[in-house]
């Protein structure tokens, strides 16, 4: 999840832009129909697909079951993020590399909460199995432990250094972190070996929370997060570290991961390799510009249902395993829901609202300049907001 002040140039630079789709956001991170936040970031540090600084990131052709530029998803929610060589700096100049990864491949089941809200997966960390939200809009990997207070511990599984034999701490290091909802966390720093469904890394930096927000104490289904943007994120001080996937690309049989995210069903992510009976058709490869650490490509075009594509121009858009937010330009929104019979940007719940029983159009985002990845009407469609039984419940988008 991009951090606020991220969040605030995005809107600022899309001309007060309104949310598409949203649900409210559980424990800082979530995903859901489409994981990506689109919006006109011209002049937000936004630079072009072919600056220096840029890799590549493949996703799925037309008709397709997955998802393209990282992370967007789309029908099946499948989704690759790449670590092609780049043509400047990719990652963090200053982050830490002491750490090394073995040559292997990781799958674990991405398990979704009730309503999709987020998607949880085990890792180890020093033999000690934690259930993560894997973000890709963010750079810290967090955990629950035995330093927080016993309130914030309850219901949690806490990581326990003490009972690791791999477990060092790093003097002197700390780190804080605040998400785009206003959520964080803030501790120190160690490193341990990390493991994620045998994609393995030792000397891993591993914060370890000793204040979190009480939104990810209530969330007792995830016991941190797992960043998986680019390592330029990371806000260890005195010297940000790198991500899991940025120490372990190196080794893995290919430096790519992939992010398969279904809607009401466990999906998975993939460390290494990119599972072909995950779509079909072909892969497409779209640039991805790393000037803001995010997995962000050009977006510059959109289409509501069976209308005529539309422009948006200098469009740009980054994929975010982390949250259902779609934050578009003034443009996007009202071009959408001016085909919505019903719909009102209701300040009240802070989005628009629409009848419950409103047939939703579909939506085509362009992700980089390439593909038209489509998000289904029926999953723009997420919960009810008026619950006293009056005739016209209308629903969060």
């Amino acid at each position: 999840m991009p951090p606020p002040g991220m969040l605030d140039a995005m809107a600022a630079n899309a001309g007060a832009a309104t949310t598409v789709s949203s649900k409210e956001k559980a424990g800082g991170g979530i995903a859901a129909q489409l994981e990506g936040l689109l919006g006109d970031l011209t002049g937000a540090g936004a630079g072009n697909a072919n600056a220096a600084g840029d890799t590549a990131a493949a996703g799925g052709a037309a008709n397709a079951k997955s998802s393209t530029a990282s992370a967007a998803k789309k029908a099946s929610k499948t989704a690759t993020a790449g670590a092609a060589k780049a043509t400047g700096t990719t990652g963090a100049t200053a982050a830490s590399s002491n750490s090394s990864a073995s040559a292997n491949t990781g799958v674990v089941a991405a398990t979704p909460e009730a309503g999709d809200v987020e998607y949880l997966a085990p890792i180890s960390i020093g033999g000690q199995t934690m259930v993560m939200d894997f973000d890709s809009g963010s750079s810290d990997l967090w955990v629950f432990n035995t330093q927080l207070a016993t309130a914030s511990q309850t219901g949690h599984t806490n990581f326990d250094p003490s009972k690791s034999t791999s477990f060092k701490l790093m003097q002197g290091a700390s780190f804080t972190i605040s998400y785009g909802d206003g959520s964080g966390a803030a501790g120190n720093v160690g490193t341990d070996t990390v493991n994620i469904g045998g994609a393995t890394v030792t000397s891993q930096a591993i914060e370890l929370a000793t204040a979190v927000s009480t939104s990810f104490v209530q969330d007792t289904q995830s016991n941190g997060l797992v960043g998986l943007a680019f390592s330029k994120l990371n806000t260890v001080k005195p010297t940000a570290q790198k991500t899991f996937f940025d120490n372990a690309k190196e080794n893995l049989a290919m430096p790519v991961f992939t992010a398969d995210l279904r809607k009401n069903a466990v999906g998975a992510y993939t460390f290494g390799a990119i599972d072909s009976t995950k779509f079909n058709g072909s892969l497409t490869w779209a640039a991805v510009n790393t000037t803001n650490g995010f997995w962000q490509f050009s977006s510059t075009k959109f289409q509501v249902g069976t209308g005529a594509a539309m422009t948006v121009a200098g469009g740009q858009a980054i994929a975010d395993t982390g949250t259902t937010l779609m934050l578009a330009n003034a443009a996007v929104v009202n071009a959408y829901y001016s085909q919505v019979t019903g719909a009102v940007n209701n300040q009240t719940v802070g989005g628009v609202t629409f009848p419950c029983n409103a047939q939703l159009p579909d939506l085509q985002v362009d992700v980089g300049g390439n593909y038209m990845a489509l998000v289904r009407g029926d999953d723009i469609n997420f919960a009810p907001v008026d619950n006293a039984g009056t005739s016209k419940p209308f629903l969060y988008l």
